[in-house]
């Protein structure tokens, strides 16, 4: 099978979109040309919205379309550069020192002074601290791949401030400094993609390195194109009939929203149960699949009957 090429599905913002739709991934205008302008410009793009509207995906989806493989640090407080761009292999040091150490006596030779043994074993710490003892996490594996990658550093928010400041030079050069070595650039730029969920605020040095691209929970057209390419199998009349419930009962009193993804794993759940329209009790039987907390399913208890009375009528049943 002939590899994608990056060059052409990336040439346009029509082809991006047809390139993501390909995988699934059902876009929109301001997101393909978010992607677009992030591959021609070299610029990270920083997705912003509620969580479940498809942000991950959307760097999961490009990174198969592409072809292309994708590192993703997840990231949380405390997250350091250990765990994001390297850290040294402390075990294969250790290792290496006690050769070192079993060689002491060929490694000196016939060195006749202090200073010259000495001088001899210096010129083995830069070996401890060279590449072949480097472990790299995510952010620099991203940056050497030579065919170019998918970078996911998701729910950025997370993270503290100390960690954002770490990746202000990984952003803007697409290279990690490492004091023992020197900066490392990167062979092809990645893609870049940052999500967020704005549970804190991001810095601006952040912001200024970033495209921005906010994402939303979908209008009720491309979330039936969303659940159509992910369950192909399900009848126009449930597709309708479970869309306008799930968008209905975004808007009632609850504190967390279905996500896209629950959207589509109560269209396979009702697919499962021969379920062809809604009624009051199938909805009562598997509405814990787009509600995750008691206090919503008590909440939109009451209302199950009326909505799904409405999203039969709307739905043409």
């Amino acid at each position: 099978m002939t590899k994608p090429d990056p060059a052409q599905m990336l040439a346009s913002i029509d082809a991006v979109t047809e390139a993501l739709a390909a995988t699934g991934y059902i876009s929109t205008r301001e997101i393909s040309t978010a992607i677009f302008l992030a591959h021609h410009l070299r610029k990270p793009v920083l997705v912003e919205g509620p969580a479940g509207v498809g942000k991950t995906d959307l760097a999961l989806s490009l990174a198969r379309a592409l072809d292309q493989p994708v590192h993703r640090m997840q990231c949380y407080d405390g997250l350091d550069e250990a765990k994001a761009l390297y850290e040294w292999r402390y075990g294969k040091q250790l290792l290496y020192s006690q050769i070192l150490k079993e060689k002491i006596g060929d490694v000196i030779g016939d060195a006749d002074t202090l200073d010259e043994s000495l001088a001899r074993l210096g010129g083995f710490r830069d070996v401890f601290f060279s590449r072949d003892f480097l472990e790299p996490r995510p952010i620099l594996r991203a940056l050497e791949e030579e065919n170019g990658s998918v970078l996911l550093i998701d729910e950025v928010d997370k993270s503290d401030e100390e960690f954002e400041a770490l990746l202000l030079e990984v952003l803007s050069e697409y290279q990690v400094t490492i004091p023992e070595i020197g900066p490392i650039e990167a062979v092809t730029a990645p893609i870049v993609i940052l999500t967020s969920n704005n549970t804190r605020e991001l810095g601006d040095a952040l912001k200024r390195r970033c495209l921005h691209l906010h994402i939303g929970f979908p209008e009720a057209d491309r979330e039936r194109r969303i659940v159509r390419a992910r369950v192909p199998d399900i009848n126009e009349t449930l597709l309708t009939q479970l869309v306008t419930f799930i968008q209905t009962i975004r808007d009632e009193n609850i504190r967390k929203r279905p996500s896209i993804s629950e959207t589509v794993d109560w269209a396979r759940a009702l697919i499962l149960m021969h379920a062809e329209s809604l009624d009051e009790q199938l909805v009562r039987d598997t509405l814990n699949v787009i509600l995750k907390r008691q206090s919503d399913i008590d909440e939109v208890d009451p209302s199950i009957a009326r909505l799904a009375r409405e999203a039969r009528e709307q739905g043409g049943s």
